[in-house]
């Protein structure tokens, strides 16, 4: 049985593609989604709003040389149509901004080329984005870019993030003033007379909804009359910026659904991109897939989450996608290979190579040792090794790549010092890449588990006044709002004390170290002690104190081993981070690890304390969350 063709039609204020499954109606010259018709339903965006306020993408940006991570914030439309292709099978049209010298600062200066595309017996549409920047433009900073939908208020309540972040959702109209009182910044507001009284009490905030690259595949709302799902699906994260663990908003009350490319959420300035006079730059942020679903029986309303899930594995399946008409984004043909194993030798281990089971391995443009978690204006493609460290990626755009890793259980990053340059076809075996791990001497006592992570230690309970119910006994409870404000309600007396050998991480270890606040309402930094016995302690060897840090936002960490007062510290990281994790209830933002010499002259035989404390205390929101801490020992006199 033969399926409609795809028709384009074209008026003079709009564009509307059809494929006889859905109508996606666009602005013209504009391209701004302005309508989508499903399932007998008219518009599931929010016919409420203005049209310009319904899907589109947008970006943020700032003036070179500007710091911080906001800007001009701008709906690009376009000021050009054109029709790429048009046939029986598929539509694929173009919406144009181009940038001279007569636009200095009021646009910025990039090419901005948005695509859209539907395809015959297609249950949705796709878009993609190409931005270029010439040498001789002013540069910029660009903090975010990303593609939004706002659907219909009084059709989708039911979210769906992941299978187990999943929920009934409260209306924007409880987010404003009456019905909801606005907490310690404006995305948190707690419900107090919601129109459903099931909120009454909760608290909202889209960080809760939070998810990471590696993770972030499809997400969106469930409408039960009739029975329809809106779901963005991303088949590739490889025009995502800061590789595998960036963190990036999904849906949220609205109802909002987002695609987003770049930003600097968890990490702060260090991923907003910033372009340098004179340099070029072009990239492809997509294709994305906007999908829809129907069911028949409401009872099965909540089975279109299983459906949308077959539908991004049968969307990563055609990756990379044949159909785009832009020369700019290369089919599997044009692309190359690259396979290897990886290894880790670590001596106070295992004498041997351990294979690097579990590890995630990626392509990423050349750069330091980490670098990948700050990279923005190029391509990334990462994939975990398999039981024996062996690794195959697929699909690498052209170009030049470092090969970079990182291996669950052991500290730092692996990169390869080789620049791989990746051309069309090609299918390079790297052979075995041996990571050897920081490391001087034999573990005395370690904290925590090396994974980038602050999840394995002590996550509290909520103030019963500031809870999200999904997230009570969820996997995510750092998830809840308020937990910063917990650390003084268990602490009241005096600041976190560990004993190595006594204390269990799980439970004696708090997840971030924040700072308390005083009676007065201004706020004071903590001291977190570690005590340790040590039998025997060569008073000329060499120590090693490892700090891996899971996130920091606008802090410094202070080491004093055995005297808390001693001036300047033995350590200090100065001025670190922006990631925001603490109030955007994470769990990590960016990693960072501090090496720390102590000579044996600082220890003594039996009794010794390091002394952690967190100096910046003007904000509730300022501290660290540890990743894992280990002290080692000097090395054996026979080792090489």
């Amino acid at each position: 049985m033969s399926t409609p063709r795809v028709q384009l039609h074209i008026e003079d204020q709009h564009v509307v593609m059809d494929n006889g499954i859905l109508q996606v109606t666009l602005s013209n010259p504009g391209g701004i989604v302005t309508g989508i018709q499903f399932n007998g339903v008219d518009n599931l965006l929010e016919v409420l709003d203005e049209e310009s306020n319904r899907g589109f993408w947008d970006l943020v940006w700032s003036e070179a040389g500007s710091t911080g991570t906001t800007g001009t914030f701008d709906v690009f439309e376009g000021t050009s149509f054109r029709v790429i292709e048009e046939n029986e099978e598929q539509v694929e049209i173009s919406f144009t901004r181009t940038w001279d010298p007569s636009l200095e600062g009021k646009f910025v200066s990039l090419n901005l080329d948005k695509r859209f595309i539907m395809l015959r017996n297609s249950s949705g549409f796709y878009s993609y984005a190409i931005f270029e920047h010439l040498a001789d433009w002013p540069p910029f900073n660009l903090p975010q870019a990303r593609i939004v939908f706002k659907l219909r208020k009084d059709k989708f309540h039911y979210m769906v993030v992941a299978d187990n972040r999943q929920r009934f959702m409260p209306l924007p109209d409880d987010r404003l003033p009456v019905r909801g009182v606005p907490l310690d910044f404006p995305e948190a507001v707690l419900l107090v007379d919601p129109v459903e009284p099931e909120f009454k009490g909760e608290v909202d905030d889209k960080y809760q909804y939070s998810c990471e690259n590696r993770d972030l595949h499809v997400h969106g709302w469930i409408c039960f009359d009739p029975p329809t799902g809106f779901w963005q699906i991303t088949p590739s994260s490889e025009f995502r910026s800061g590789g595998p663990l960036k963190q990036n908003l999904t849906s949220h009350v609205g109802p909002y659904t987002l695609a987003m490319f770049l930003s600097a959420h968890y990490a702060g300035e260090d991923l907003v991109l910033k372009l340098n006079p004179g340099e070029p730059w072009k990239k492809v942020f997509g294709p994305v897939f906007m999908y829809l679903n129907s069911d028949m029986d409401k009872d099965n309303a909540l089975c279109l989450w299983d459906d949308a899930k077959e539908q991004y594995c049968k969307e990563v399946h055609c990756w990379p996608y044949s159909f785009p008409a832009s020369e700019d984004f290369p089919c599997s043909d044009q692309r190359g290979k690259i396979s290897g194993r990886l290894q880790v030798q670590d001596r106070y281990i295992s004498h041997e190579c351990i294979a690097a089971n579990n590890a995630y391995v990626g392509l990423a443009p050349p750069g330091d040792v980490g670098s990948w978690q700050r990279e923005c204006k190029g391509y990334q493609f990462w994939t975990k090794t398999d039981g024996d460290g062996s690794f195959s990626i697929g699909d690498i755009r052209t170009g030049d790549y470092n090969i970079y890793a990182w291996v669950p259980g052991f500290i730092g990053d692996y990169r390869n010092d080789t620049v791989i340059t990746v051309t069309a076809g090609c299918e390079i075996n790297v052979g075995d890449l041996v990571y050897e791990p920081p490391r001087d001497g034999p573990t005395a006592w370690e904290i925590g588990i090396p994974d980038r992570s602050a999840a394995e230690f002590y996550i509290p309970d909520p103030n019963p006044k500031y809870i999200n119910k999904l997230f009570i006994n969820h996997p995510d409870r750092f998830r809840q709002y308020g937990l910063w404000e917990r650390y003084a309600d268990l602490y009241p007396d005096g600041d976190l004390v560990y004993k190595v050998g006594l204390s269990d991480y799980k439970k004696d270890w708090f997840f971030a170290q924040v700072n308390r606040k005083k009676d007065d309402g201004t706020f004071e930094g903590t001291t977190w002690q570690i005590k340790f016995e040590l039998d025997d302690v060569d008073q000329s060897g060499a120590f090693k104190l490892r700090l891996a840090l899971a996130t920091a936002n606008v802090a410094e960490l202070q080491v004093r081993i055995n005297d808390p007062k001693i001036e300047p510290p033995h350590f200090s990281t100065g001025e670190i981070g922006h990631d925001n994790t603490i109030s955007r209830h994470g769990i990590h933002g960016l990693y960072r690890l501090y090496n720390v010499d102590v000579p044996g002259a600082t220890l003594v035989e039996g009794d010794n304390t390091v002394f952690l404390t967190q100096t910046i205390s003007t904000s509730p929101l300022q501290g660290v969350m540890y990743d894992y801490i280990r002290l080692e020992g000097p090395p054996p006199p026979d080792s090489k």
